[in-house]
Order: C-alpha cells, then sequence, then structure tokens
C-alpha cells in the first residue's frame, strides 16, 4: 500500500514507519518539518501542518495515498481535519489509549470500577477531558472524541498500552535508571503492586501493521499489549537486573515517595487489558517482555536524558523512615 503516517517522527511513528517499510509499503510521513527522524528509510517527507486541511488534501492526492495511520490525533479538532481532508474510501487506522476505559479514570479518582481483564468492550469513562486544568496544554485531550470520529468513518482503532522502548519522550524506565546512574543502592518504593499492560515500541507497531493489512479490521477497536503483566515493583526490579545493577528496591512504608516514583505507591484500580482480540484476528503475539525490557534498558542506558535531577534528598527522607528488616 501507498500510506501516509502523521506523526511519523516520533517515538511510536517511527516504529510504525519503520515496520511497514519493513513489510515493502511505501511510505509518506506528514508533519511539520520541525525534526527529521534520524533513521534510514526512503520515506518522503511532506511538511504539513496537521490542520492545514488544503495543504493535506495536496500531499495526499500527489502521493496518491490509499491508507493512512494517525499516530498524534489527540483532541476532536485533530480528528476532525485530516477526517475532512482524507477522501472517504481511504483506509484508515489511528492511534488511541487505555486511557479511554473507566478503570483509567478510576485510577485517577483513587477508586475501583471494573473487574479484569478488560477487553475491547470494557466500559469507558463517562467523564471527559480528564486532564483539563491539570496539565499545560491538555485541556482539550481527548481520545475518546477521536476514537467516535474515526469509527464513524470505518477506522480502525488500536488502544495502545503503557509503551516503552527506543526513543521513549516519557522515559518510563528513569525513575529508576537515574538512579542507577548516581550510584544509588537503595530505591524507596511503597506496595508497588499496580497492574497495568504494558508494551514495546516494536510490538506495538508491527500490531499496527497487521491490523492496516486485514480488511476485517475496518470499524473495529483492538487492544494491544503484553498477555502477562509483572507489578510495578516486579517491573523496577527486572529494571534494575537489565542495567546490571546491585540497587535494592526498599519498602518504605507510609513514608512520602518522591514524585516520579509514584506509580510505586499502593493504586486500587489496575488496568490489565486483553488482546486476545489481535491475537485471534491479526496473529499477534508479543515477543518476550524480558528480552523487550533489556533491549529499551540498554537503549537509555546508552542515550540518557539532557538534563537528570541530581537532587535525592527525598529519598534519603523516605529511607530515613524505612522499618528495620528483622
Amino acid at each position: 500500500m501507498r500510506v501516509a503516517v502523521i506523526g511519523g517522527t516520533g517515538f511510536i511513528g517511527r516504529a510504525i514507519v519503520a515496520e511497514l517499510e519493513s513489510a515493502g509499503h511505501a511510505i509518506l510521513v506528514i508533519h511539520r518539518g520541525q525534526r527529521e527522524a534520524e533513521q534510514a528509510t526512503s520515506a518522503q517527507h511532506a511538511h504539513v501542518e496537521r490542520h492545514d486541511v488544503a495543504g493535506l488534501v495536496a500531499a495526499f492526492d500527489r502521493f496518491e495515498v490509499d491508507a493512512l495511520v494517525d499516530g498524534i490525533a489527540l483532541t476532536a479538532r485533530d480528528a476532525d481535519d485530516i477526517l475532512t481532508a482524507v477522501p472517504g474510501a481511504l483506509r484508515m487506522l489511528v492511534l488511541s489509549s487505555i486511557d479511554v476505559l473507566r478503570a483509567f479514570g478510576a485510577v485517577h479518582a483513587d477508586a475501583e470500577s471494573d473487574p479484569l481483564p478488560l477487553d475491547e468492550r470494557a466500559p469507558t469513562r463517562s467523564e471527559r477531558y480528564l486532564y483539563r486544568g491539570r496539565h499545560p496544554g491538555m485541556d482539550d485531550y481527548e481520545k475518546l472524541d477521536v476514537e467516535e470520529r474515526f469509527l464513524w468513518r470505518g477506522a480502525t482503532v488500536i488502544r495502545l498500552p503503557m509503551v516503552y522502548g527506543e526513543h521513549d519522550p516519557q522515559h518510563r524506565e528513569e525513575p529508576i535508571l537515574r538512579r542507577l546512574r548516581a550510584g544509588r543502592t537503595q530505591i524507596p518504593i511503597r506496595a508497588g503492586n499496580w497492574l497495568c499492560t504494558r508494551g514495546y515500541v516494536r510490538e506495538m507497531a508491527r500490531g499496527v501493521r497487521l491490523a492496516l493489512e486485514s480488511e476485517a479490521t475496518r470499524g473495529e477497536i483492538f487492544n494491544l499489549g503484553e498477555a502477562r503483566t509483572w507489578s510495578v515493583r516486579a517491573w523496577y526490579e527486572q529494571i534494575v537486573a537489565a542495567a546490571g545493577a546491585g540497587a535494592t528496591l526498599v519498602p518504605v512504608g507510609g513514608a512520602a515517595l518522591p514524585p516520579d516514583l509514584g506509580l510505586a505507591s499502593t493504586i486500587r484500580q489496575h488496568v490489565l487489558v486483553d488482546s486476545s482480540k489481535a491475537r485471534e484476528m491479526l496473529g499477534w503475539v508479543h515477543a518476550d517482555p524480558f528480552e523487550t525490557v533489556r533491549r529499551s534498558v540498554r537503549w537509555h542506558l546508552e542515550h540518557p536524558p539532557a538534563e537528570s535531577d541530581p537532587d535525592f534528598s527525598a529519598d534519603d527522607a523516605a529511607l530515613a523512615e524505612a522499618p528495620e528488616s528483622g
């Protein structure tokens, strides 16, 4: 196919471009031109802002696009402008998130709302705009708005879990890795009981390709994610082991945790999604998480963030309250 990818220079997008190219598809990457992905690729590029409907129409026409992957539709306007520009019969796939689920809203409310696992029929949130007034620039963020608009046009919706891997701008392993780089031997945690489905970026890209290549997925929603999920504490232990470090996770009871270790507290509602629909319809299976975590950790150790907080006073305060082992 001749596939246009919007958001193809970022974290998940660059993995999708590489995956589609490896399968022989011709790619047009549509982005603002503020950065080019540092990867060997034969993809063509069109520097068009996603709200420039006329520019999008022209880019689609020039490339003779017959499929679209939208990786960065975050708001209703994002969806509306793209759907105005695309031809009616275009094959479309949009990335969504498990944050549309009611269970995810319960996490933010410190409540428990849903039994597990959560498949594609699980209830979605009744409250919208979860981050309005809480995170700058995210007042209009709502993947439920995006899903509704794309599904109405017969698109495929892929709900992603907590994605990790190379080039992750959120640096999901960094709360542990920054302490290991600083030579810290003890890391404070609380229960660390939370179970939230994760997924390695390259495996997410493979699922996107398989869904895009199947006509049976039109108008369907798919969860992607690892079939088995470790608790946050066990995941942190995997990161320590993958880094080859000797640090220990130390339970600190009710002591306050440093903000970047907040996932290691006690969270009532787990967010475990069932990806069996993708396995059955697409033949998609996630690789061994032990290996994918190792790949991700190795990459992030070799590519640390430009800046890292050197202050561990909050760690020391929490560790000072740790119960003594008997």
